[in-house]
């Protein structure tokens, strides 16, 4: 959420780089600073009435110590006439304030300056690429006809059991499929990442502390009785774990990874490019997220960069990335680079990782804070990335690695799996 002392401060700024994601934001903002200008003048007339009322009181108290009750009962009345005016204007500051939070709500992050401008992802910046795309034999086949022919991966079966998106991982499969769970743990713990398991749902504070809710509430699964949300993403329960905290300085920066299943409804996604594990409403991910100081955290997101980076190295993938334009960025980023690897059965880029700075955007919405070296405290910087998601890094392996003889496994993953090839 922004904070309303940087949109007074600096209106034009916000609404030149809110237009980056094609919003028209001047009307928002305008309300914003006219609402924050209503709640203020309210909250100035209630601090002199008490003020005013705290006098009086002192004044009653004394006139009764001196003998003056007829003068004191007179003020009385004059007092029980400010209480309730305090009562009316404590109750109006609460509905301002409450209806200038749900304004800000709505409003998404503030692009960084480097982020273009577009409307879809095709207007996203390529800033990377690496690896050879591999040629493949004749008769390759894409991921979800190898998982049937190698009987490793089971979409009718995860069917039948749920519904469409879950699919069953079988023998080599989900071996595999831990193998990479694994490893993905190992490197992220190697570079000094501390493991966590965290909670598969969460309740509404959470999901509103690092924003899916209100933006995302339809892509996500509700526990209705409990009121409780399967994650979309281990983002959710491992940022909320700050919610409510004030940090020393020193403790930053905080660097925590952890493997869930991810939950999303994907409501509206249909059509070939979502067959197979391309796109699925149950899937595996391990995430890595940052807690920064404010001037450190674009640094730590190059450095995230460069460990996800690390990983599609050593598993041999060819894999691009990409600064997203405004259009594509997600509601709470303020920079977003995604990480493609090429699926050559499919001749298509498949994402497979997302790492985001957030800025203080999800830090004011959670009230993480840190005491600075003037001890004041401050808004810290969250940040977070996958370290990788499963399902496209799989199809990738599966397409990419298959051979007449099978599909080999990369090197780096043979210590995981206990086998070589898939045949």
């Amino acid at each position: 959420m922004l904070q309303v002392p940087f949109i007074r401060e600096n209106k034009d700024l916000v609404i030149t780089r809110l237009a980056k994601r094609n919003i028209d934001a001047a009307e928002m903002i305008n309300n914003v600073i006219a609402f924050d200008e209503d709640r203020r003048r309210i909250q100035t007339e209630l601090d002199n009435t008490l003020a005013e009322s705290n006098a009086l009181s002192k004044e009653i108290g004394n006139l009764y110590k001196s003998g003056n009750a007829q003068e004191a009962n007179a003020l009385k009345e004059k007092t029980s006439e400010l209480k309730e005016l305090s009562k009316e204007l404590t109750e109006a500051l609460n509905t301002k304030s409450t209806e200038l939070n749900e304004l800000l709500y709505k409003i998404p992050n503030v692009p960084n300056d480097i982020v273009p401008a577009g409307s879809t992802d095709e207007d996203n910046l390529e800033v990377y690429r690496e690896g050879d795309i591999p040629k493949l034999h004749e008769g390759a086949l894409p991921h979800w006809e190898l998982a049937k022919k190698y009987d490793i991966i089971d979409f009718e079966l995860g069917n039948k059991i749920t519904g469409a998106g879950f699919p069953v991982y079988k023998g080599k499969g989900a071996r595999l499929q831990r193998a990479l769970i694994a490893y993905f743990l190992d490197k992220n713990t190697e570079a000094g990442y501390t493991e966590f398991q965290l909670p598969h749902l969460v309740n509404e504070a959470s999901g509103f502390g690092t924003g899916q809710l209100p933006d995302k509430e339809g892509q996500m699964y509700h526990v209705t009785a409990d009121n409780l949300y399967l994650i979309p993403t281990a983002e959710v329960p491992g940022t909320n774990i700050f919610r409510d905290v004030v940090l020393n300085e020193s403790e930053l920066p905080i660097g925590i990874t952890g493997y869930t299943p991810c939950f999303r409804r994907e409501a509206g996604s249909y059509g070939a490019h979502v067959r197979g594990l391309n796109r699925l409403h149950q899937f595996d991910k391990v995430e890595i997220l940052r807690v920064e100081h404010p001037s450190k955290s674009y640094e730590a997101l190059d450095g995230m960069v460069a460990h996800v980076k690390t990983i599609l190295q050593e598993l041999k993938l060819p894999y691009r990335i990409l600064r997203l334009c405004g259009g594509d960025l997600g509601f709470t980023s303020a920079l977003t680079y995604d990480f493609e690897v090429f699926s050559t059965a499919q001749d298509r880029w498949l994402e497979i990782s997302s790492v985001s700075n957030f800025e203080t955007f999800q830090a004011n919405r959670l009230k993480l804070r840190f005491k600075n070296s003037e001890g004041k405290n401050e808004l810290a910087h969250t940040l977070n990335g996958s370290s990788l998601a499963l399902p496209r890094v799989l199809a990738g392996i599966l397409e990419n690695y298959q051979t007449e003889a099978g599909i080999a496994i990369p090197e780096v993953l043979q210590s995981y799996t206990g086998f070589k090839i898939i045949d």
